[in-house]
C-alpha cells in the first residue's frame, strides 16, 4: 500500500474539501490496482504535482516507467488525448491509459528539466522546435483554443470595468484586437497548452521530451508566453525589459517557424488576460506587475 506525500494531501482536501478527501481515501486501492493491472513495480518513493501524483516503476520488460494518476479534474481531461496523437514525437510515450481514473502509463524521463539547463535562450528554443513537432492535426473531441475566443474578449471588457482598467487602453485594445485577429480562427493543431521549461524533461530515447499537456487544438503560438514566464527571474535583471522579451520570442518564434509578430501578439494577449485574472484572484503583486508589464511593453 502506498504512502500519499502529506502535503499533496493537506493542500488537495484544502482546495477540493470532501471530494478530495474521498478521492485521497480511495487512492492507494487504486494505484495498487493499477500496478498490478499494467504488470509493475514501484522502484522509487512517489513524487507530486499539483493536482496527482507520479509513481516511478518498472514494467515486466525491465523498463523504466511512471504511473500517474490525478485528481479528477477538467484540466487533466485531455492529457492522455494529446500523448496518443503525439505517439512519442517530441513527447513521453503513452503506454497504458484509465481515462475513467484519470490514470496513465507513461515513459519515465530522467528528472531533469530545461529549467535546470542554466541557458535561457537555448531552453527557449529547444521549447520552441519542441512546439512545432507537437503541431500535428488534432482529432476530434479535442477542445478548441478558437471556442474560447469570445469568452476571452467579454473577460477582458468586464475585467477592465470591473478592476478599475488597471492596463493602458493601448494595451487593452492591443489584447482585444489579437483575440479579434488570431484567436476567432486558429489552426486544427494540438497544442499542449502549458508548454514550459519545467514541463520539458530529459530523456534517453530523445534528449527531450514533454510531459504534462492539456491537450488542446488551436495556433501554438498561444504557449509563446508560458516560455517567457518560466524565465522569469533573468527577466528580472534585464537591462532592458522590453527588448529582452522581445528577443527571447523571437528566438522562440525562429524555432517554431513561425512569424515573430505572431508570437508577441499571442504573448502580449495573454499577458493581458494573465493580469485582470491575477488581480481579481488576489494573486501576489509581483505576479501582478509582471503580467501588466508584458502586456503593456509587447503592446508596440
Amino acid at each position: 500500500m502506498i504512502a500519499i506525500p502529506e502535503d499533496f494531501a493537506g493542500q488537495l482536501v484544502d482546495r477540493e474539501g470532501d471530494l478530495g478527501r474521498a478521492w485521497l481515501a480511495s487512492l492507494p486501492g487504486l494505484v495498487d490496482e493499477l500496478l498490478v493491472r499494467w504488470g509493475c513495480t514501484p522502484t522509487a518513493p512517489i513524487t507530486r504535482g499539483h493536482l496527482g501524483i507520479i509513481v516511478p516503476t518498472q514494467r515486466r520488460d525491465g523498463s523504466p516507467a511512471v504511473l500517474k494518476v490525478s485528481f479528477t479534474h477538467p484540466a487533466n481531461m485531455y492529457e492522455p488525448h494529446a500523448y496518443a496523437v503525439w505517439g512519442g514525437r517530441g513527447a513521453v510515450l503513452l503506454y497504458e491509459r484509465d481515462d475513467a481514473n484519470f490514470a496513465m502509463l507513461l515513459e519515465q524521463g530522467e528528472w531533469q528539466t530545461l529549467e535546470d539547463l542554466g541557458d535561457v535562450d537555448q531552453a527557449t528554443a529547444v521549447t520552441g522546435q519542441l512546439a512545432r513537432r507537437l503541431a500535428v492535426p488534432a482529432p476530434p473531441g479535442i477542445p478548441r483554443l478558437a471556442d474560447l475566443a469570445e469568452g476571452w474578449e467579454q473577460s477582458l471588457r468586464e475585467n477592465a470595468e470591473k478592476l478599475g482598467h488597471p492596463l493602458s487602453q493601448h494595451a487593452l485594445g492591443a489584447a482585444l484586437a489579437t483575440i479579434q485577429d488570431l484567436a476567432r480562427k486558429q489552426p486544427d493543431t494540438m497544442v499542449h497548452g502549458d508548454l514550459h521549461f519545467g514541463n520539458v524533461v530529459r530523456a534517453q530515447r530523445e534528449l527531450w521530451l514533454v510531459i504534462d499537456p492539456s491537450g488542446l487544438a488551436g495556433d501554438f503560438a498561444s504557449d509563446a508566453l508560458q516560455v517567457l514566464k518560466r524565465g522569469a527571474a533573468s527577466l528580472l535583471q534585464a537591462d532592458d525589459l522590453e527588448v529582452e522579451l522581445r528577443g527571447r520570442l523571437a528566438i522562440f518564434a525562429d524555432a517554431t517557424e513561425i512569424d515573430r509578430e505572431r508570437a508577441i501578439r499571442w504573448a502580449q494577449a495573454q499577458a493581458a488576460m494573465g493580469a485582470h485574472h491575477s488581480r481579481e484572484a488576489g494573486k501576489p503583486a509581483w505576479i501582478i506587475r509582471g503580467h501588466e508589464q508584458i502586456a503593456e511593453l509587447l503592446a508596440g
